[in-house]
């Protein structure tokens, strides 16, 4: 494998430190560039990584010129993807967008025509998409171990955004309320809320339990709390010619489940013609149930070896290779989970059942 140079652009989503981090433990990879206006938000990333400061940016033009990168990493405000995307494109990269997709299915449309046009990977990252029990029920899932997929019922969030910095260091509760005032991810012209924040994790990889099959119709609730205008919690029912789906995001869970599950807890139930699995994030077993077995038993997780143990790596083995991104990966799948997105925005707004945009 080359020598593959990574460079983060725009500091917004906290997981711009998690990604890094990835990098620096790769072998074959470097961090040529980091760039963000505001010079504070990269300080962390720089002492973390020990980035020399010819390798420090302001300037997105500059960085991607002076740092020549194979792979951009974005993690600017989900309102602002489409406009940095299509601002890396030009420059023929590889580009690696955190999730979510985008903040509109315009917007994601704009982002596959900037890289169709350049001729750019893109590469849309879902951590859930690499939590060992959510790639184990995949697996079973295309083995027919349960059947035919039915139903999708999803619970997924965190105490918030605030409450935790990269490498999911932990910040205290008095700091997270302050911060609210000010902090994109409360507003919603920059795509704050917990429906977009949550609501493509489980759209995404409800689409991919589904090997990519889209509901007819859906429905959508938020909360209204006094003086915020974005939602914190969200309900959405999606109508599929098998049946229905619930897919639920909350910003308030009572505890992060990286750190302890909260009830309910956070991951996926999914329902088949055969059985049925409960697939939760962080766990070391899956729940399976089968007609030939119904009592519900435990299975271990799969075990993740490289290069599918997380994104960085699964990434550049795709480009070494020349392999095609799939799953979760995939724009065109997200582009289904942005459709059921974007439906439920509307529906929420509208305050009733909408058909499947797009």
């Amino acid at each position: 494998m080359k020598r593959w140079r990574v460079a983060g652009i725009n500091f917004d989503h906290m997981h711009m430190g998690d990604l890094l981090r990835e990098v620096f433990a790769h072998e074959d990879a470097e961090i040529v560039g980091l760039c963000d206006a505001d010079p504070a938000r990269m300080q962390d990333a720089i002492a973390n990584f020990s980035v020399p400061p010819e390798r420090v940016f302001t300037d997105l033009d500059r960085c991607m010129k002076e740092s020549r990168p194979d792979l951009v990493i974005l993690c600017p405000a989900t309102a602002e993807h489409a406009d940095h995307v299509e601002r890396v494109a030009p420059y023929g990269t590889a580009i690696l967008v955190e999730k979510p997709f985008a903040a509109s299915l315009a917007d994601a449309d704009r982002m596959l025509k900037a890289v169709a046009t350049h001729g750019n990977r893109l590469v849309i990252n879902w951590p859930l998409a690499w939590y060992p029990p959510h790639i184990t029920t995949k697996r079973l899932i295309d083995e027919g171990a349960i059947g035919e997929v039915l139903e999708i019922h999803y619970y997924d969030g965190n105490r918030g955004p605030l409450y935790h910095r990269a490498d999911k260091e932990e910040v205290s509760e008095d700091a997270a309320i302050v911060e609210k005032a000010s902090s994109w991810w409360y507003r919603e012209e920059t795509g704050g809320g917990s429906l977009l924040d949550y609501l493509g994790y489980g759209a995404t990889l409800g689409t991919w339990f589904m090997d990519g099959r889209a509901p007819i119709a859906v429905t959508s609730v938020v909360d209204q709390t006094p003086g915020l205008e974005v939602d914190e919690h969200s309900i959405t029912i999606a109508r599929y010619d098998t049946g229905l789906s619930k897919f639920e995001t909350r910003w308030g869970t009572f505890s992060d489940p990286w750190l302890t599950q909260p009830q309910p807890k956070c991951g996926f139930v999914v329902v088949g013609t055969e059985g049925t699995i409960a697939s939760y994030d962080y766990e070391e077993t899956i729940a399976l149930q089968t007609r030939a077995r119904p009592e519900i038993h435990t299975l271990p997780v799969d075990v993740i070896a490289a290069p599918n143990r997380g994104p960085i790596e699964h990434v550049l083995a795709c480009l070494d290779t020349g392999a095609p991104v799939t799953g979760p990966l995939d724009p065109q799948l997200c582009r289904i989970a942005q459709r059921i997105v974007d439906t439920a925005l509307l529906s929420a707004r509208e305050g009733r059942t909408l058909e499947l945009i797009g």
